[in-house]
């Protein structure tokens, strides 16, 4: 327990060095946040399939119930109950463009995690560095429950929980509590609670504040205290169910399958679930009396509660939908929270149009029912008809603004019709690396690599100076 407690003041020193401009201490933050006799109590476990590059290096770390996938170096650093999940790195021969730059790509890239500290965090997909495209890093960077780390190299950084950093590099950057971030480049900012900034420099901006009070009800994180609000009770409700399936070893799958769809070994399933071709359901995704159809997917870390979702919906990690019926290829948004309410209570679900765009980090949370038409951007927090208005937008409206455009708390610059094809081939993008597009034979993609992966575990030492340190473990084809 000596090395672990070393390790854990080594971290917190090399973080509060890059944010020493912003005058931010880490310590009071997460000081009691994890006990450290908590990080020896879970093992950390890997997967294997022939579709996926092996290469793990676990080097004078704590890996406390952290699931690997793809190539993955972690030195110096302690991990709690993470996903970090590479099955999306560039390859040898693969090219990066970056403006007008295309950079080969001579070795595969990896994932190198270093003097960080990640609780319960989501890492995943390639680096959107240009200066490090073969190596997606995290460095000297304290990252709490349920932030999203997606595409985005960090260096000396702070997330709090449920935030997001998305094809974004972060260098001596605080992110405060549910606050989304997908900005380019960006370096010594402090981004305030409940922000959502979507930027492409020179092309567009979108920018909305939550209103912090608001939001407390939802989330707040106080210093030296763990997270509490709706969503923390919302995921911990829940918990019990996770720890059944990370307790057994052979599960039995009670949902039929079918031979295009994968449903992780590690997601929780309840009651009728319904599950058709090319369906993906990541780890620790949580179904009960769901229907996914064709193409559909539920990424890590969504929860989805007597709910109904057309072909080629796409629930991005960390998102929630309960007592909802949504169309054909709705896209909802990292960390978003949906919830209607069951049809005995007023008939108060919530209903998506078709093609509908979801934001990250929306909250819409209805006592009365609710019909969000076809094609429709939404943002923000929506408890009712009129805070629906305030809040949305036709997207054939929006893809005619040229200029700017605001309404509500939401600002917008530049090109709407740019910003609509930007998030319209992200989803495509998303739904091709996932396999909702498999034919029997070409376009095969995570649903259909994920099927066959064996798990391996890994375990800390159980006692003495070094116990809850792995030892040095190298894992190579």
């Amino acid at each position: 327990m000596i090395a672990l407690e070393k390790l854990y003041d080594r971290i917190i020193q090399r973080t509060n060095i890059n944010l020493r401009e912003l005058k931010f201490d880490v310590s009071p933050q997460i000081e009691g946040l994890i006990p450290l006799r908590q990080l020896t109590k879970f093992y950390a476990f890997y997967g294997i399939s022939p579709n996926h590059p092996i290469d793990f290096q676990f080097r004078h770390s704590n890996l406390s119930g952290s699931y690997f996938l793809g190539k993955c170096k972690v030195t110096n650093s302690l991990l709690y109950k993470s996903d970090i999940r590479g099955d999306e790195l560039k390859k040898e021969g693969d090219s990066f463009r970056f403006g007008n730059f295309i950079i080969p790509i001579n070795g595969d890239e990896s994932m190198d995690i270093q003097n960080s500290l990640l609780v319960k965090t989501l890492v995943h997909n390639f680096s959107h560095d240009p200066e490090t495209p073969d190596i997606f890093y995290i460095r000297d960077t304290v990252s709490l429950h349920f932030a999203n780390i997606h595409g985005s190299p960090s260096r000396g950084c702070f997330l709090e929980p449920f935030s997001t950093v998305d094809l974004t590099t972060m260098k001596d950057c605080v992110i405060g509590a549910y606050s989304y971030v997908q900005a380019g480049e960006i370096s010594r900012l402090n981004i305030k609670p409940g922000t959502v900034w979507v930027r492409v420099p020179d092309n567009f901006n979108f920018m909305y504040q939550f209103p912090s009070e608001q939001l407390k009800e939802y989330i707040q994180f106080n210093k030296g205290e763990n997270p509490k609000g709706l969503f923390m009770d919302f995921v911990n409700a829940r918990k019990g169910d996770f720890q059944r399936v990370f307790e057994t070893v052979n599960k039995e799958q009670t949902v039929v399958v079918p031979d295009s769809a994968s449903l992780d070994r590690y997601a929780v399933t309840k009651s009728e679930n319904h599950i058709n071709e090319n369906v993906l359901v990541s780890q620790r995704a949580f179904l009960q009396n769901v229907w996914l159809g064709k193409g559909a997917n539920a990424q890590e870390n969504s929860i989805i509660i007597n709910s109904r979702l057309e072909r080629y919906n796409v629930t991005a990690h960390g998102a929630k939908i309960i007592e909802a019926d949504l169309g054909e290829k709705v896209f909802v948004g990292f960390n978003s929270f949906l919830r209607g309410q069951p049809n005995e209570k007023s008939n108060s679900r919530l209903t998506v149009g078709k093609g509908s765009i979801i934001m990250p980090h929306t909250i819409i949370d209805i006592d009365e029912q609710l019909k969000i038409p076809d094609d429709t951007l939404v943002w923000g927090l929506i408890r009712n008809k009129k805070e629906l208005e305030q809040n949305s937008v036709s997207i054939t409206e929006f893809e005619k603004v040229d200029s700017g455009y605001s309404k509500g708390d939401m600002v917008f610059e530049g090109n709407g019709a740019n910003f609509v094809a930007a998030f319209r081939d992200r989803i495509n993008h998303i739904l091709e690396a996932n396999g909702a597009f498999f034919d029997g034979k070409k376009n095969r993609g995570h649903a259909q690599k994920n099927q066959n992966m064996s798990f391996n575990t890994i375990q800390p030492y159980p006692e003495g100076d070094l116990e809850g340190l792995y030892p040095t473990i190298i894992i190579q084809p």
